[in-house]
């Protein structure tokens, strides 16, 4: 019984994105745009996603070529292309850079199959051009914090992580130590530790960009959006919530059909 639950509960979760991207007319969505030169010219900007491709979905390609319409000079006819290739729905050219087919993009900090994956409202979409297109060497980074709200004065713990890989070529999730943090576009005294993390602290009300850089690696800027306002007698730094509740609430739905039908089973 259990195993079946586990199951129906796994499709249930499956399709509920699905259904949810492909129920939504319009979703809006963050999202950041690297364009190989270190330049981040677009940073967690708040994106509405219709469906342009007429494919019935939400997909990452619709919110880049959203983004390109609504940020670059010219729109998405100047700045974006995408074309089906025998890996799937892939990049041709990210904010007028035509580089080979050398990009990656991510879902929530996390690689996607293909620009045909779904989106829901919320998410977070980051796209990149390589800037190694020798190595291949550009190591996909983030925040453990995409945004915050905090008050002069307060101090802001994050934590910088990257994508790599072990000695048998397995996915892992790797500390960014001895990264620089920018902010705004410039290099601070702050660094990682050995562990990634590092506490900065405002002193100026403003909107800040935090990122990082690195003299050992090749770093796909990471980006944490900051808003800054002037101390009251409680401080708090808060990271606004991401998603939504859909897969969960159907995922239970569905664990309580599988129980009532084994049930109901049992009993005849």
């Amino acid at each position: 019984m259990k195993k079946f639950i586990a199951a129906v509960s796994a499709i249930a979760l499956t399709f509920s994105t699905a259904f949810t991207a492909f129920a939504a007319e319009t979703v809006d969505v963050y999202v950041t745009i690297s364009d190989g030169t270190g330049a981040l010219p677009v940073t967690q900007e708040k994106i509405t996603v219709t469906d342009v491709d007429a494919d019935g979905a939400l997909t990452i390609n619709d919110a880049l070529f959203a983004a390109h319409e609504a940020k670059y000079d010219g729109g998405a006819e100047a700045g974006f292309d995408s074309s089906e290739t025998e890996y799937g729905l892939s990049l041709n050219k990210l904010w007028g850079v035509e580089n080979g087919g050398s990009y990656g993009y991510y879902k929530n900090n996390t690689s996607a199959m293909s620009l045909s994956d779904t989106i829901v409202d919320g998410d977070y979409i980051t796209a990149y051009a390589y800037s190694d297109l020798t190595a291949w060497s550009d190591a996909y980074c983030w925040f453990d914090i995409d945004s915050a709200e905090l008050e002069t004065g307060a101090e802001m713990a994050l934590a910088l992580s990257y994508a790599g890989y072990d000695a048998d070529w397995n996915p892992v999730t790797l500390f960014a130590s001895d990264a620089v943090i920018t902010i705004n576009g410039e290099k601070t005294s702050y660094t990682t530790d050995s562990q990634g993390k590092v506490e900065i602290k405002f002193d100026e009300e403003g909107e800040y960009i935090i990122s990082a850089v690195s003299d050992t690696q090749t770093l796909v800027p990471p980006v944490c959006k900051v808003k800054v306002t002037a101390a009251s007698s409680d401080s708090a730094t808060t990271a606004p919530e991401t998603g939504n509740n859909t897969s969960g609430i159907v995922a239970v739905a569905a664990i309580a059909l599988a129980a009532a039908f084994v049930t109901k089973k049992n009993e005849k």
